[in-house]
């Protein structure tokens, strides 16, 4: 994916060492890539919106009709909260290991405290945090990212709107016709009743 720093500013930390506020640091191999700040505040983004969907109370859910694109261009009704927290749970799931997916489903999904959380998986208080920054820059990443369909940003999730697709550099581009070759549109003229 190719991040754009219009993509990653509003998000950036102004007092990070890493981006500066940018958004976007140089890689080692000389790319540019989102800051880590960046991926944690996409996912507190998208933590905060399951959140919200789960706390919510079950009579405000509402169904949904939406426009799937194709070649019919059908339309399907769908529960949006409960799909993001479906997707927010197996994304997860599938992209950490057993031991990050431990901390994410005691302190994220649980709500367990750092002390009890570094209780019961037998970690110090520093390794839980660093394990937590690692778990919250990998989901960032993911949820950002996503193919076809990512969880963030939330308006294109929840609202349909859907980015420009990107036009390949191989399609064949249509020449413009010269003015020469062009015609004027004219109209048919009604004639008058004589």
């Amino acid at each position: 994916m190719n991040w754009t720093r219009s993509d990653t500013i509003a998000l950036a930390r102004q007092s990070c060492t890493q981006c500066h506020g940018l958004g976007l640091r140089l890689s080692r191999g000389g790319r540019t890539e989102p800051c880590n700040c960046v991926l944690r505040a996409i996912f507190r983004a998208c933590y905060a919106r399951f959140r919200h969907c789960v706390e919510k109370e079950k009579y405000m859910s509402q169904v949904s009709l939406e426009r799937v694109r194709g070649r019919e261009g059908r339309f399907v009704w769908g529960r949006k909260d409960e799909e993001y927290i479906a997707d927010f749970c197996l994304v997860s799931r599938r992209t950490l290991n057993d031991f990050e997916y431990k901390i994410f489903k005691y302190h994220f999904l649980l709500g367990g405290d750092w002390k009890l959380c570094c209780r019961k998986l037998g970690l110090d208080r520093g390794n839980f945090f660093h394990a937590v920054y690692r778990i919250e820059q990998k989901l960032g990443r993911v949820f950002r990212e996503l193919k076809p369909y990512g969880l963030f940003p939330l308006d294109e999730y929840f609202y349909s709107t859907t980015r420009a697709l990107e036009t390949p550099s191989t399609a064949p581009r249509i020449p413009p016709q010269p003015a020469s070759a062009r015609r004027s549109l004219r109209p048919p003229l009604r004639q008058s009743a004589a």
